[in-house]
């Protein structure tokens, strides 16, 4: 395997100049640290700590809590018949239009919207508007 860890220290620095070509266009007081394919923090900010004990203790239990990001393409409703008849090659149509943003959800909600990027063959995804929490209550409210 230790021809892997090159391989590696490759393709972390490519996501790493692509993640400074971005930030470079982007306001840093703006963005939240970058993840790489480990669920690691690819930079890290200094962030304002608390000043006693507990509350930050607290907050650092939640930060290692894991959840799931997933990244929608788009969706659609088909019956089993057709899922069934399903090969390689087949084309299933979905509701979302070329170009439109991608939706990221955490744990299954809506957390932000974001284009697909392509650094050394693999696929990222820039967040280009992330919702408000006003904005997840009242989808929330609507299911």
């Amino acid at each position: 395997m230790s021809t892997d860890a090159p391989n590696q220290d490759a393709i972390a620095d490519e996501w790493a100049q692509a993640l400074e070509e971005q930030s470079a266009t982007v306001d840093p007081n703006e963005g939240a640290p970058a993840f790489d394919a480990d669920h690691t923090p690819v930079h890290a900010g200094a962030g304002g700590a608390g000043s006693a004990g507990a509350p930050s203790q607290d907050i650092q239990m939640v930060l290692d809590i894991p959840v799931q990001l997933s990244v929608e393409l788009g969706r659609t409703r088909v019956p089993i018949k057709y899922i069934l008849q399903l090969a390689q090659g087949s084309i299933v149509e979905l509701d979302a239009l070329a170009g439109e943003p991608m939706d990221v959800l955490v744990n299954g909600y809506l957390i932000a919207q974001g284009e697909v990027v392509v650094v050394n063959d693999k696929f990222g995804i820039r967040l280009t508007d992330i919702v408000t929490p006003s904005e997840r209550m009242k989808r929330l409210s609507r299911k």
